[in-house]
């Protein structure tokens, strides 16, 4: 009963949620507990493989001739965005920086700095120092025209840029093609219901695995008298170096463990539902995440491609027009160049499917031994620029004329 007192005047002025700070503590949860959600694991995880993901795909820059798609490798363009966007960062880095701060704030700004119309850096600008200007009254020049405002957080200052200067890439989720929505926001119930069960497990395995306890005494003691048996108690009860240990419990008192077991609470499963909603939001598989509870792939590239396909299709797709349209001049586009991930990298089969795939696509003309042997990052061969094909194979019109026959007429 005096316990039960004791909890009355503790929570008498605290509403019962998951903000008080007494409940949190009863339940073995900090009240401090960080709210960035990069440490909750499978939110990392789902950012993690995303920005890999565009960050091990080579950017290739094309042209569309009268002769076909044609590699451009002499603009200057091509060697910035492949090799080094700017001085601090590889392609690698760059793209994968990028792709971070778009899921995660909703927007992934990039400044183009040129000289003239030669693109010298591309610099990653912090996504919540950017806001979005309209200029609905037309004061800068064009009526309707979106500009972009960096405000610098070390110095104070404010630069405004034009939209043709920065390249803004969003997530999926907007509702005016403008504000991409952090996928922070729309699961953060979810992601903050795991924070909280991965800070439980933390204390409960720093307590040894052992649960509350309450202890029942006789007689009344003050505020720091109760401390000091609780802190007794705990010093012999808890922690993983206690383990084993035999409590000593004073004559008149008792304690009483409280029986938490984390298979009635369906814990274990609740936490793979959450996991599994948070990895829906990015269009990660459960295979990525490591669960292969439910996995009906038949192959790794099988993976690959349903990942392509469902995730990464339209993230690239973003990726490739804002590129084009806003690194590229207005005359480079009339001239067909347009800029295109390479997704052959995450595409590629086993060694014996590739070498199969490669001598069928040169035995029927698809491809020249060379550009075959370019696939497998082998050196050319002289006599390996043109297109074969296998001498039995005749036109449709030309069946028959061995026997004398025309265009396979009797």
């Amino acid at each position: 009963m005096k316990f039960f007192n004791w909890m009355q005047k503790v929570f008498k002025n605290e509403s019962v949620d998951m903000n008080s700070s007494a409940l949190l503590n009863w339940l073995g949860i900090d009240k401090d507990t960080p709210r960035d959600k990069l440490s909750e694991a499978t939110y990392f995880a789902c950012m993690k493989v995303l920005a890999e993901s565009l960050g091990k795909l080579p950017l290739k820059l094309h042209q569309a001739t009268g002769q076909g798609i044609i590699k451009a490798e002499n603009m200057n363009e091509y060697n910035l965005l492949k090799l080094r966007p700017n001085p601090y960062m590889t392609s690698a880095v760059f793209w994968s920086t990028v792709e971070m701060n778009r899921n995660h704030y909703g927007n992934a700004f990039v400044w183009i700095q040129r000289k003239g119309t030669k693109v010298e850096n591309l610099w990653i600008m912090p996504s919540k120092d950017v806001s979005f200007l309209i200029d609905d009254a037309g004061l800068f020049s064009t009526k309707g025209k979106l500009w972009y405002r960096y405000s610098d957080a070390k110095t104070g200052k404010q630069y405004t840029f034009n939209s043709d200067e920065v390249l803004d890439f969003k997530t999926s989720m907007t509702f005016d093609g403008i504000r991409g929505m952090p996928i922070k926001d729309v699961l953060q119930s979810t992601v903050e219901g795991s924070l909280e069960s991965q800070k439980f497990m933390n204390n409960l395995y720093k307590s040894g695995l052992t649960s509350k306890a309450v202890l029942e005494y006789t007689g009344d003691l003050d505020k720091s008298a109760k401390e000091r048996l609780r802190k007794g108690f705990e010093d012999f009860a808890s922690g993983s170096k206690n383990a084993g240990r035999i409590i000593p419990v004073p004559l008149g008192m008792k304690l009483t463990p409280l029986d938490i077991k984390l298979t009635d609470s369906q814990f274990i499963e609740l936490k793979k539902y959450s996991a599994l909603q948070i990895a829906a939001a990015f269009g990660i598989k459960p295979n990525q995440i490591n669960d292969y509870e439910k996995s009906s792939y038949a192959s790794a590239e099988a993976q690959n491609l349903a990942f392509y396909v469902d995730t990464l299709l339209y993230i690239l797709k973003q990726y490739e027009e804002e590129i084009t349209y806003k690194v590229l001049t207005t005359k480079q586009i009339k001239e067909g160049y347009f800029w295109k991930f390479n997704v052959g990298v995450i595409l590629r089969a086993d060694t014996k499917t590739q070498i199969e795939a490669l001598s069928n696509a040169v035995q029927n003309g698809i491809y020249k031994p060379n550009e075959a042997r370019a696939y497998l990052d082998m050196p050319i061969d002289e006599f390996g620029d043109s297109l074969m094909a296998n001498g039995n194979y005749i036109p449709l019109s030309m069946l028959g004329a061995n026997y004398g026959l025309r265009g396979g007429e009797e």
